[in-house]
C-alpha cells in the first residue's frame, strides 16, 4: 500500500496545517494512506484530542501514531525557558523513536514522502545515515508564510555576517531578500538572543532546509510576490542550491459542522453588517491583569461592537504563553468594574475560546485584532477581513511587518516602550479600523482582494493547485 508521513511538532496550529495538507493530498490521491506521527508537548499546546478525533472519524485514510510522553528535567520547565527550546529537546529525544515509527510503517507500505514541521528538520540527518530511510524523499513543511521562510534560510547568513544577538543592535533594520527591512527586534522571539538555546536549535534547523527535497509552504505565490522571488533566484541560500518550492496554501481547517450552536455566532445574527470587531489572540497567548483591562477601557471608549475572547493571565509576570492548563476567566474580577453592564448589547466577552473560522466568515464581522498566528492570519485573509496586528510571542512581530509593510492587510498596534499597549491606542486603532478612513479602506480593499487571490490559486489551474498536482505527480512516480 501507498503512504505518506507526516510529522508535526506538537503545537495544535501546526498540527492542523498539517492534517489539511494530509486532507488535500487525498483529494488528489484518494489511494494513499497518510499517517501522522505525534509528539506529546512538554507543556499545555493546545488539547489535540477532540480534533483528533474528528479527524479520524471523518477520514479513515489519516492514522496517527503517538509515541510515548518525554519527561524533561525540571530546571528546563521554567517561564523563562522558551516554549520553543523545550519543543526542540522533546523533538531531539524523540528522533530514534521516529526513525523506528517510519521503519515500522515502511514494512507493509511503500511511504512516497516524509514531510515534516520545520521545527523537525534536523531528523533529516537520521535519513542520511540510515539505509532503509534515506530512499524516502524528505520534505520541510512551513507552518508560516513565504516571508517567514525566506527568513529562515537566510538565517545562517545573517548569523555569520551579524557577530551580536538581534536584541542587542539597537533595533536596526535587518536586510533579508525578498522582504521589507525588518527591526531587529521584530525577529522572531527565540532568535533575538544568540546564546540561548532556542536560537541554537533554530540556527542548527535551518540549515537542514537546502538538504530537503523539497519545501512546502502554507500560503501562496500571490500573497508574497516578492519573497517567492528571492527564494526561486537562490538569493536566501546563498551558498548552497535552493530546493524546490512549493507554495500550496491557503490550508485552513473547515467550518465546523452545521447545526452546532454558539452563543457568540447568534450574538452576531443580531447585529448589523460588518460592524464588529473580533479580538482574538490565539490558543497560546496570554496578556497580563494590566493589560486585559486597558483593552476593556479602549473598547469602551471607542464606541465600537465588539466580540472579545478573554484568558486567564499568566501566573508569572513575563510570561505569554499558556504553559498549563488554567481554570476558565473570572471575568468580573479581571475587567474593569461594570465594564460588562456598561457594554452589554453592543460588546460580548467569550470565554477562552470560539469557532474563529465561522466567526471571520459572518456578515457581522467588519474587522480582527489577532495576534499574527499563521493560521489565524490566512482564516482572516479567506474571509477577506481587515487586521489589526498585535503580535505576542514566537515569529508574530515578524508577521506583523510583513502584514502591515509588505502585504498591507492590516494596521499596525503600537505598543510603547516596555511593551505596554495603552488604552488609547487600543481606542484608536479599533475606530481606525471599524469606520471608513483613507488607512481602513485602504486595508479593506487589500483584504477583499487578497481573498478573492486566495480563492484563485486553490481553484483548478490555480498556483497552490498546480504546486500540489506537481508534488503528488513525483510521489506517484516515487
Amino acid at each position: 500500500m501507498e503512504a505518506i508521513v507526516l510529522y508535526p511538532s506538537p503545537a495544535i496550529g501546526h498540527l492542523i496545517a498539517l492534517v489539511e495538507l494530509g486532507k488535500l493530498v487525498l483529494t488528489l490521491k484518494p489511494s494513499l494512506s497518510i499517517h501522522i506521527i505525534m509528539t506529546t508537548a512538554p507543556y499545555n499546546a493546545g488539547d489535540t484530542s477532540a480534533y483528533i478525533a474528528s479527524v479520524s472519524a471523518t477520514t479513515p485514510s489519516i492514522t496517527f501514531h503517538h509515541l510515548p510522553p518525554i519527561s524533561l528535567p525540571p530546571e528546563l520547565l521554567t517561564a523563562s525557558v522558551h516554549h520553543e527550546a523545550l519543543m526542540f529537546e522533546v523533538l531531539r529525544i524523540n528522533k530514534p523513536i521516529v526513525a523506528e515509527t517510519l521503519r515500522s510503517i515502511s514494512q507493509n507500505h511503500t511511504v512516497h514522502a516524509f514531510i515534516m514541521d520545520f521545527f523537525c528538520a534536523s531528523i533529516i540527518n537520521v535519513f542520511s545515515s540510515d539505509q532503509q530511510l534515506k530512499t524516502i524523499p524528505t520534505y520541510v513543511f512551513i507552518t508560516s508564510g513565504i516571508g517567514f521562510l525566506a527568513s529562515f534560510l537566510y538565517f545562517p547568513t545573517l548569523h555569520e555576517t551579524i557577530q551580536k544577538s538581534f536584541k542587542d543592535l539597537n533595533n536596526a533594520l535587518l536586510d533579508i531578500p525578498g522582504l521589507p527591512q525588518i527591526p531587529s527586534f521584530d525577529m522572531p522571539k527565540p532568535l533575538l538572543d544568540r546564546t540561548d538555546n532556542a536560537y541554537k536549535y533554530f540556527l542548527e534547523s535551518t540549515t537542514y532546509y537546502p538538504k530537503s527535497d523539497g519545501i512546502i509552504v502554507n500560503s501562496f505565490e500571490s500573497l508574497e510576490p516578492r519573497a517567492v522571488k528571492a527564494i526561486l533566484d537562490g538569493l536566501c541560500v546563498p551558498d548552497a542550491p535552493t530546493p524546490p518550492l512549493y507554495c500550496i496554501g491557503p490550508l485552513i481547517t473547515a467550518k465546523g459542522k452545521k447545526g452546532t450552536e454558539f452563543e457568540s455566532l447568534k450574538w452576531l445574527d443580531a447585529q448589523p453588517r460588518e460592524s464588529v470587531v473580533f479580538l482574538c489572540f490565539g490558543s497560546l497567548g496570554l496578556f497580563s491583569r494590566e493589560q486585559l483591562k486597558d483593552i476593556a477601557v479602549g473598547l469602551e471608549r471607542s464606541g465600537q461592537r465588539f466580540l472579545w475572547v478573554v484568558r486567564n493571565p499568566p501566573p508569572k509576570k513575563d510570561q505569554s504563553v499558556v504553559i498549563w492548563d488554567s481554570p476558565d476567566p473570572d471575568l468580573d474580577s479581571l475587567l474593569p468594574q461594570g465594564f460588562l453592564d456598561r457594554t452589554k448589547g453592543r460588546g460580548l466577552v467569550v470565554k477562552n475560546w470560539v469557532p474563529q473560522v465561522e466567526l471571520l466568515n459572518h456578515g457581522s464581522v467588519g474587522g480582527f485584532v489577532t495576534h499574527c498566528g499563521w493560521n489565524s492570519v490566512l482564516e482572516s485573509i479567506c474571509a477577506g477581513v481587515p487586521m489589526v496586528a498585535w503580535p505576542i510571542y514566537a515569529e508574530q512581530r515578524f508577521n506583523k511587518v510583513v502584514l502591515v509593510e509588505e502585504i498591507k492587510i492590516a494596521l499596525p498596534m503600537n505598543e510603547s516602550e516596555d511593551g505596554f499597549v495603552r488604552a488609547s491606542e487600543v481606542e484608536k486603532r479599533v475606530i481606525e479600523l471599524m469606520t471608513s478612513s483613507e488607512s481602513s479602506d485602504s486595508v479593506r480593499k487589500r483584504a477583499l482582494s487578497m481573498k478573492d487571490e486566495a480563492r484563485a490559486a486553490l481553484s483548478d489551474g490555480g498556483s497552490s493547485r498546480v504546486a500540489l498536482t506537481k508534488l503528488s505527480e513525483l510521489w506517484k512516480r516515487g
